[in-house]
């Protein structure tokens, strides 16, 4: 993922790298300083080690992730396209004839590598191999000389047919149908061919490749190969004739093709001359690359927005460390310094020392990362088959490419050595006099001039930026501007307040807007980018964090009992509290990456809950009481099939049949989101037959749904849309509005209109194709009258809605239609079912990031293991005086207990309250919630199962340094340092 970062991630990581290597061969004191500590705390280095690995292994977890769905997305192009570029379709008879004759001339085209003429009916097959009777209602039946298919494409590449054509009464089928039959070579098969059965005998099966995959838009194609003169027999028998359809190859491979897409376009329309107006001129290799693209940009985004945290937390238990190593060498860095040796040779040191843990944690880090990215591969794929459409869905498999291991190996190193390098820098300033008494550090004076006047500057220039980008909605910067202006302002502020005051004040309206942004500007949120997400979260862990940690002792006033208390107990709980309220930067640093963990677990478990709990009420909106979305074959069905629904043999179990029109077309983005036009369902609906679907938006004007409906029966010029109209992933925003113009384009004539968005659905999953096509088709509904007037007879009732009688099973209905109406190639798909599906879908994807989320949580607690381990050895001559005084060793790790209690319950309680808030004022302010109405539930079992699990690991991981504290000698702790 991201090729266009891994010059930059490299130059900058061989720069660092070159420095390093500066320092080590120009300061040998330098290194030896550095070195000699690492080979000393071997258990306290693999700790921080350990750290490391889980944050470089969690960047490349994310990228593996995005490398996963873009090749599993490309395979595709090579499943159902091979060396098929561009594809037009043609209308049977005359014209596509002329169409398919005019075509052959691009043979001789230098951009073309072939043209291959076919013609292909919808049809549907029955078997009754293993003796049980099998159908199928969506094959696509093809005739085409296999002879001319092997030599299709470029030299030397594999086109997916060869062999012989298949012989009278014999057909060759595509590992896809053989499977959803049942069949294998030798055994028989019925296809029902423009509505008449005839039965053929399998004559191989050939794999699921280039041709042999190929369709008209599915991502999973059951292909049938008749014998050369056999579907026009059929058709000739039934009175109509076969769709021509023409495939080009453009020279090239199976995606470096993809480049010449636009000048062969020209050039086929150029070819069709008159006739380009009357046949569709596709470019699916485009479509699936770009698809490709987006999908695997956009889940490697959202885990990469879901690993950030974890990567935060990483970069403070770096910090962290280095914090209480410069405490624990205080004594030793001014003798150091007092002999002469230069403050940056003292950075240095640190510096190449955290560099040496980083490196360590390298390689490690990669193989992790490739595991947690074949890991999450492996359950996306089961979740990918829950969103399943039509029986096709993404068929997950797992890649890596060096791009993204390399990148996001340079990220990690670079994250670390930047975190490393500022804290050196930060405590290499101290009074030498000072550090070698071991005196408590001076509180700061108040700030010079120079800091004044640069700081107030930065202020009020980010205060003037603000203005404009909150007015605008700008999604970062809406909340960054107001929080560093604030931040800014602190050294003005110190001039006449208490630095208490100052850090309260600052913390706590940082923290205010950050909750409050979605609620004055609620669309801050309408972006794909996850960076906001990422910019809310950290700005609202680390506020509450500084306000908590600079209120320590307001907060614990309640405990002032407990504490006073004069048993063994009370001072157990003082010494437990007595360091982190001493210690306030590790502390809070260490409550960060708690409450980062926790707020992001309990938002995912929240928006769950929403998920949950609003699926009734999305089924209301989205059926409107119809059961059944059919799709068929309107070639072969005609008027005949709702006749049939109405009066035919299940017509008791249905109460309602709903016919809608349907045809192929372009629109552009109403949201301005991207200039190329998409992909387009249209569907028309019958004047006065649908009024109970509902909006979440209408025009002004239109007073309730039943109003946009008329609107759409009487004026051609409005249409209604859904909510996720041009979405290319990440969260639904409210990108467009009832009033917003869109242009609508029969790409077969290129007519196109202007029309205006009457309302938007709450949910339009009954108008999305029910037969698999492409993620990027988005549904736009008209009224009948407007569909035929721009589409012409492209527009077919290829679709309806099925209202069932009381007391009848849709799923049941569902499958008996699909038996009665197998001619007719119909599809029933129960909506309710495939709503919930889709929903359950969805909560296991979350699931899934909470999951890759638990890798984050680990680097806290291996944070607080560290803070722990380190403090006993901070601690060794405190804890020796206190045992010789006469306390016990269980009170001594009792205290230890109750401080890691004490950090992780506070980090625990604080980051789930932030997710709650946060959840909640997202679900009443942004538009990614619009349509779920089952209330708001606090997921109190979910959240108390997480907060009990992160509690016992920290429990687990200060164990061992709280027994090792407590087994510390006095008389040896009291006589030596280490």
């Amino acid at each position: 993922m991201y090729p266009d970062l891994l010059i930059p991630l490299l130059t900058g990581l061989a720069l660092a790298l070159l420095a390093l290597t500066l320092v080590v061969v120009r300061q040998p004191v330098s290194r030896r300083l550095a070195f000699r500590q690492v080979a000393r705390r071997r258990t306290e280095a693999a700790l921080v080690i350990g750290g490391s690995i889980l944050g470089t292994a969690i960047v490349i977890g994310a990228l593996v992730v995005g490398d996963t769905l873009n090749f599993s997305v490309r395979q595709e192009a090579y499943r159902t396209l091979g060396p098929v570029d561009e594809r037009v379709v043609a209308p049977p008879g005359p014209t596509g004839l002329a169409a398919t004759r005019r075509l052959a001339v691009l043979a001789d085209d230098p951009d073309v590598d072939g043209v291959l003429s076919a013609r292909t009916a919808q049809a549907s097959a029955v078997s009754g191999a293993a003796g049980r009777t099998v159908a199928e209602p969506r094959v696509l039946a093809w005739q085409l000389d296999f002879d001319e298919a092997s030599r299709f494409g470029s030299a030397g590449g594999d086109p997916g047919l060869d062999g012989p054509n298949p012989g009278p009464g014999r057909v060759v089928v595509n590992e896809p149908l053989a499977r959803s039959l049942g069949v294998s070579a030798g055994d028989p098969v019925t296809l029902y061919l423009f509505g008449t059965p005839r039965t053929y005998r399998v004559e191989r099966v050939v794999p699921e490749e280039g041709l042999a995959g190929v369709g008209l838009g599915g991502r999973l194609n059951r292909d049938v190969f008749l014998a050369p003169g056999a579907l026009d027999s059929a058709a000739r028998a039934a009175g109509t004739e076969p769709r021509p359809v023409t495939f080009v190859s453009n020279r090239g491979g199976v995606e470096s093709g993809e480049d010449l897409t636009d000048r062969v376009t020209a050039d086929i329309r150029q070819a069709l001359g008159p006739l380009a107006g009357q046949t569709a001129v596709e470019t699916p290799k485009h479509t699936v690359l770009r698809d490709a693209r987006q999908a695997g940009d956009s889940l490697g985004a959202l885990f990469l927005m879901i690993g950030s945290f974890s990567i935060i937390a990483g970069a403070l238990l770096l910090v962290n460390i280095f914090v209480m190593l410069g405490e624990e060498r205080k004594s030793q860095m001014g003798m150091v310094r007092a002999v002469g040796m230069k403050r940056s040779r003292l950075v240095a040191s640190f510096t190449l020392e955290g560099a040496a843990y980083a490196l360590l944690s390298a390689l490690p880090g990669v193989a992790i990362g490739v595991a947690v990215g074949w890991g999450v591969s492996v359950v996306a794929a089961k979740i990918f088959e829950g969103w399943a459409v039509g029986g096709s869905s993404i068929r997950i498999a797992f890649a890596v490419t060096p791009t993204s291991v390399l990148n996001g190996l340079a990220m990690g190193l670079l994250i670390a050595f930047a975190a490393i390098l500022a804290t050196s820098v930060r405590i290499s300033r101290f009074n030498i006099i000072a550090a070698i008494r071991d005196l408590p550090a001076v509180p700061g004076r108040r700030p010079r001039r120079r800091l004044l006047v640069i700081s107030s500057a930065l202020a009020v220039l980010c205060a003037l930026a603000a203005v404009p980008a909150v007015a605008r909605s700008r999604p970062d910067t809406t909340y960054l501007l107001p929080a560093l202006a604030l931040a800014f302002a602190a050294p003005a502020l110190l001039r006449v307040l208490p630095r208490h005051t100052v850090t309260t004040l600052i913390a706590g309206a940082v923290l205010l807007w950050t909750l409050l942004a979605p609620v004055v500007r609620p669309r801050i949120f309408d972006t794909p980018s996850m960076s906001v997400y990422v910019v809310q979260g950290a700005l609202a862990a680390f506020s509450a964090v500084v306000l908590v940690s600079d209120n320590q002792r307001t907060l614990l006033r309640p405990l002032r009992r407990l504490l006073r208390r004069p048993t063994e107990g009370g001072l157990a709980a003082r010494l437990a509290v007595a360091y982190p309220l001493a210690k306030r930067f590790r502390t809070g640093a260490t409550l960060v990456m708690y409450t980062l963990i926790m707020f992001v677990l309990v938002l995912l478990t929240e928006i769950s809950g929403i998920l949950r709990a609003g699926v009734d009420g999305v089924v209301a909106d989205a059926t409107a009481g119809y059961s059944l979305r059919l799709d068929y074959n309107a070639q072969v069905a005609g008027e005949r099939l709702v006749a049939d629904l109405r009066g035919g043999p299940s017509a008791a179990r249905i109460s309602a049949v709903t016919p809608l029109l349907n045809a192929t077309g372009r629109a552009t983005d109403p949201g301005r989101r991207d200039t190329r036009p998409l992909d387009a369902a249209v569907v028309g609906v019958p004047d006065g037959a649908i009024t109970g679907i509902t909006f979440r938006e209408r025009l002004p004007g239109l007073g309730d749904d039943a109003a946009v409906w008329r609107a759409l029966a009487t004026d051609p010029r409005y249409v209604v849309l859904d909510g996720f109209f041009g979405s290319t992933g990440g969260p639904a925003g409210d990108y467009y509005d009832p009033g917003d113009t869109l242009t609508l384009t029969d790409p077969r004539t290129g007519r196109g209109e202007r029309k205006v968005i009457a309302g938007v659905l709450s949910n339009g999953m009954v108008f999305y194709p029910g037969t698999g096509a492409s993620s990027t088709t988005y549904p736009v509904v008209l009224g009948e009258r407007a569909t035929r007037e721009l589409f012409g007879a492209q527009a077919q009732n290829a679709s309806a809605l099925v209202r069932t009688g009381p007391g009848v099973s849709p799923d049941a209905l569902a499958t008996r239609l699909q038996g009665q109406q197998l001619a007719s190639s119909l599809v029933a798909t129960p909506i309710e079912s495939d709503i919930r599906r889709q929903f359950d879908s969805s909560t296991a994807f979350f699931r899934l990031m909470q999951g890759f989320l638990a890798l984050g949580l680990g680097v806290g607690i291996t944070g607080l293991g560290v803070v722990m381990v380190r403090a006993v050895r901070e601690r060794r001559r405190t804890i020796g005086i206190l045992r010789a005084l006469g306390f016990r060793a269980r009170t001594v790790q009792r205290s230890f207990l109750w401080e890691s209690t004490f950090i992780a319950l506070e980090g625990i309680v604080l980051g789930s309250l932030l997710g709650v808030l946060t959840t909640w004022l997202m679900y009443r302010n942004s538009a990614a919630f619009e349509g779920l109405e089952g209330g708001f539930p606090v997921e109190w079992t979910n959240i108390g199962g997480l907060a009990a699990a992160t509690f016992a690991a920290s429990l687990l991981a200060t164990i061992g340094p709280a027994r090792r504290a407590a087994a510390i000698r006095p008389a040896l702790a009291v006589r030596v340092t280490q």
